[in-house]
């Protein structure tokens, strides 16, 4: 039978994730229908920043020009840079007017935390302290704050954004008048990564396009999905939701920080939304292979809960749908097959045209759709790299610290 039954179980793969997995190849899920609230609420912006002096001058500048109506504010957490990042922040917020800043340290993370969410855990309750304190100045009242949080309620909304990524300057206000017009707890973008170099051009619209395979965004963004996930460099979050879910505490340890975000606020009841950024981007350069190497495999394994069936699993699932197809056509036009050679193609052809809309998201040329099986590959090796550094006690590894214990959350 040769790879008669290989290449038609590929077919068939394709045509069920066409049809059937949430439309995930789909690229309009954008912000939802939204309104400007009669009152703007509090926000408060949270940078958890290591070693982002390259990339700082890119980004900060776009948050500090925010055009928002409301009362908000930037808090960048310093976790313990080796390049003057905190010192650079407070330059370039001295030498541009716009929301305030403030720069603040947390230390090293203790045991069983994660860098940037002991960062996070940091920023959210120096906001929520000064919040407080500038209310009670104020004489201003605020409800009772939950048991457990010292730092009191603090801003009604919290903007988790990533060190690298560059907002327009509507984006703070349009995230919140989304949320505030849907009544969602959790509303997250995934910004536009940098696609400039041979190698960006090839892996990044892929790494997109695999994770809304994973996550679908239609799915996840109905109301009680068991499908949860968030884009971690944009994510705009109730204060309330954040205390009824334990964030960032009860998620100290996932090291796909975004993801367990996501599946904690829906745990405690909140309602959450994904989808594609227009104007927020990542400025984070990936110029060679190695750079998007380490990307990729610092987390793969993790994603897979360093269970060796699931990378078993996910190695043969990679090889079924993506490396059968051109391997069957060929295969089959070579030993003139024409079964064979047909199952190969035209799964290859749901592969590519699926890959189609992302390529125009990113406005790569419709050429580097048939390439996706070499990409696919790519992310195989990568993947089981992730799991040999594992194994070899590096975890995964970021900016110097690694963190090798199971992602379980």
């Amino acid at each position: 039978m040769g790879l008669l039954i290989p290449a038609y179980a590929s077919l068939a793969a394709w045509l069920w994730l066409t049809l059937a997995q949430g439309m995930f190849w789909r690229t309009d899920v954008r912000l939802p229908p939204r309104s400007a609230p009669a009152r703007w609420p509090s926000v408060a912006i949270i940078v958890p920043a290591r070693d982002e002096a390259e990339v700082l001058p890119l980004s900060l500048p776009s948050l500090l020009a925010q055009d928002y109506p409301g009362e908000a504010g930037i808090v960048l957490v310093d976790d313990g840079s080796g390049d003057g990042t905190g010192a650079l922040a407070a330059r370039l917020a001295a030498e541009q007017p716009g929301l305030p800043l403030t720069v603040v340290s947390p230390g090293d993370p203790p045991p069983g935390w994660t860098g940037k969410l002991w960062a996070v855990r940091h920023g959210i309750a120096h906001v929520r302290t000064a919040h407080t304190r500038a209310h009670v100045n104020g004489h201003a009242h605020e409800p009772p704050h939950a048991p457990g949080t010292p730092e009191g309620p603090g801003p009604e909304f919290l903007l988790l954004t990533d060190a690298d990524i560059a907002h327009e300057p509507d984006s703070l206000r349009e995230l919140v008048a989304a949320a505030t017009s849907a009544n969602l707890d959790l509303v997250s973008q995934m910004a536009r990564l940098r696609v400039v170099s041979a190698w960006e051009r090839l892996v990044v619209p892929a790494f997109v396009y695999f994770f809304a395979q994973l996550y679908p965004f239609r799915r996840i963004n109905r109301p009680g999905a068991r499908t949860s996930a968030a884009a971690g460099g944009c994510v705009l979050l109730r204060t309330e939701a954040a205390v009824r879910a334990g964030i960032p505490d009860s998620i100290r340890q996932a090291v796909i920080d975004d993801v367990a975000l996501a599946r904690a606020v829906r745990r405690a009841g909140g309602r959450i939304w994904l989808g594609l950024a227009d104007r927020v981007d990542s400025v984070r350069p990936y110029s060679g292979l190695g750079d998007l190497w380490r990307m990729v495999s610092r987390s793969a394994y993790a994603q897979l809960r360093h269970r060796p069936v699931l990378l078993a699993g996910t190695v043969a699932g990679l090889v079924l749908v993506y490396l059968v197809p051109p391997a069957a056509l060929c295969a089959g036009l070579a030993a003139g097959r024409p079964a064979v050679a047909w199952a190969g193609g035209t799964a290859w052809l749901l592969m590519a045209g699926t890959y189609l809309p992302m390529l125009r998201y990113y406005r790569r040329s419709p050429l580097l759709a048939p390439l996706l099986p070499l990409t696919a590959l790519l992310y195989l090796l990568m993947t089981v790299d992730s799991a040999v550094q594992h194994y070899r006690g590096r975890g995964a590894a970021w900016k110097g610290r690694t963190y090798a214990r199971p992602d379980d959350v």
